[in-house]
């Protein structure tokens, strides 16, 4: 076996503090927040003159990473926070939580959109896309029992 483990996943973002805020909302933790530029950074990258700010948050299992980057240097060279659910690439990353109804609410107070809306997979997951912070594309998942199984009556 050559992976150990996922490290983090990596989203850049223009507003770094509201996008902090947005997955502090959702449940995350911030480790730190860190200017990162130099030699090293440019020869990891391959972007030379590269400055950022991060921002470390970790899910409560402490298993998973989420990395914001707010780049000062060089320009951001595209853009692809609007892009579909269809597009080549990476485009998002899902989130396992406890209660998606009152998850939802607490993300729409902060500007959250509900791309289509909450489905229920069997009785093993609801399910649903929203757009964060810039439009950001993520997913959440809630985990349901027999007994918490609930229909979608959309589903029918």
């Amino acid at each position: 076996m050559t992976v150990k483990r996922m490290d983090n996943v990596g989203m850049v973002v223009e507003d770094l503090d509201a996008a902090i805020e947005f997955f502090t909302e959702l449940g995350l933790t911030l480790e730190g927040r860190a200017p990162i530029e130099g030699d090293w950074a440019d020869g990891v990258t391959g972007l030379r003159g590269m400055r950022v700010e991060i921002a470390m948050l970790r899910t409560p299992d402490g298993h998973s990473r989420l990395e914001l980057s707010r780049f000062l240097a060089p320009p951001v060279a595209a853009d692809h926070r609007t892009a579909p659910v269809n597009a080549l690439g990476y485009l998002r990353v899902m989130f396992t939580v406890m209660d998606i109804d009152d998850t939802l609410a607490r993300l729409q107070e902060r500007g959250a959109e509900l791309v289509g809306r909450v489905v229920q997979y069997e009785n093993l997951y609801r399910l649903c896309y929203i757009r964060g912070p810039e439009g950001l594309l993520i997913g959440l998942a809630q985990e349901l029992s027999q007994q918490t199984a609930r229909v979608d009556p959309m589903d029918r």
